[in-house]
Order: C-alpha cells, then structure tokens, then sequence
C-alpha cells in the first residue's frame, strides 16, 4: 500500500473533489448516485465525525456507514482526500484487481465499515451498532448512516425507522440525501416519517456547507438525529 504522508493529506480539499473524482472511469459509475451526496460526505468528515486514518480501528471513534452503495465514487474521492486511502489508487476504480469496488468493500477499502450496495441496509446496521457500542458502555462514539430517498422504498427500513426512538439512540443519527427519486415518497415528506417515530429532523440544502454543518451538530438530547438533505432532482 503507498504511505500517506500528513502533508500530502492537508493537500487536498473540497475544490479537488471534482477532479478526484474525474480520475474515476469507467462503466457503471452511478455518476448522479454519487455527486448528490458529495457535499454531505465533504462536511462529515471535513468538519463532524471523529474519526481519521490513524484512530480508523479506535473502539472511541465515530461510526460512518454507507448505505447509499450504489454511488462510492464521492465517497472514494473524500477518503482519498483526507488521506484513508491512496489517490494513486483512484484511476484503478471498478477494475478487476483494484479494491475500489463499484460497491464499497469494508474488507478492502481502508475506513470503509461495512460492505454496501444492497440498499436497505444501511440503517438496519446502524441500529445494531448503536445498541452495540450502547451495550459496550461506549457513549461518546456517533453512529451515523447515509442513506438515498429512494432507499427508503425498500422495507427493511421500516423497524429500523420504528425502534431508535423509543429506544432513545440518540447516538444514532441518519442523513437522506433527498434527490427527488423515491418511487413511493409518502404524504407530509420524509422527515414527517422519522418524527412520527420520535426522531429529532431537520431539512436543509443539501448544498449548502455552513447549513449542513448546523444540522449535523444540531442538539438532540435523548433522540436519534435525522438530517434531510435536499439536492437538485436526479433527473433534472
């Protein structure tokens, strides 16, 4: 594996996204999949989670799962630019023998947690984690989990949508990135759905870096956490 050394990882920031991106080729790279949830992951790990390279196995560090497995090329460029995983592997993307999978691989993928793409997951893992760092006594770690509007057509998402509140996993936090592409979007919006279930919601522009930041540290005392983040329609 190339070392990543601590000055070639300060060197990289949100306006190199595009072009680390761009080093990706290929078939099937879900292209609109991944830009939508580009700023979202930006802000994540540029400014939230506690987590980096060096404190990756860290039992003290926050959990970050991707549920919306369809479109990693986003996520891969952001690992790359804070230095989980070498630029230098980025051109390989989806090739036979790279580990930059058209779905993120956690045994692969340097701070990947799980393995996605099967959509539905995601938030059912998280709940799992959270109730295990809970059991565990560890309360400082945050679980969060990004997940696609459209993702939550799938029925899996229904108990892990139903339980987190009542259980008050307020560790637990979910951002949708919202791009207009669920084919059962329900009456009154999605965060009517997670209030229903006593989570904490809040909708912003899935666009703007100081009103993601708000509501991803927005204070939810003894509720999960749930950040509607708005982006253009997927077939605009």
């Amino acid at each position: 594996m190339t070392t990543i050394t601590e000055e070639e990882r300060r060197a990289y920031g949100y306006a190199d996204l595009p072009r680390l991106m761009g080093m990706m080729t290929g078939d099937e790279k879900h292209g609109p999949a991944a830009t939508s949830t580009l700023d979202v992951l930006w802000v994540l790990y540029d400014r939230v989670l506690r987590v980096r390279p060096e404190t990756a196995d860290d039992p003290g560090r926050d959990r970050f799962l991707l549920s919306k497995g369809h479109g990693p090329m986003a996520y891969y460029a952001v690992l790359a630019a804070k230095g989980f995983l070498p630029v230098d592997w980025l051109p390989g993307f989806g090739s036979y023998d790279s580990p930059l999978g058209h779905h993120p691989d956690r045994m692969l993928v340097p701070g990947a947690e799980i393995g996605s793409g099967s959509l539905g997951h995601g938030l059912p893992i998280g709940v799992g984690t959270a109730l295990g760092l809970r059991a565990q006594g560890l309360r400082e770690p945050g679980v969060w989990v990004l997940v696609g509007d459209a993702e939550l057509d799938e029925g899996s998402n229904h108990e892990a949508i139903a339980f987190p509140g009542p259980a008050g996993l307020e560790r637990l936090h979910t951002v949708v990135v919202d791009n207009a592409s669920a084919s059962h979007a329900r009456p009154g919006g999605i965060a009517a759905r997670f209030e229903a279930a006593g989570w904490s919601t809040v909708t912003v522009d899935g666009r703007d870096h100081d009103a993601l930041y708000d509501a991803f540290t927005l204070a939810h005392p003894g509720r999960p956490h749930l950040v509607v983040a708005r982006v253009e329609p997927k077939n605009s």
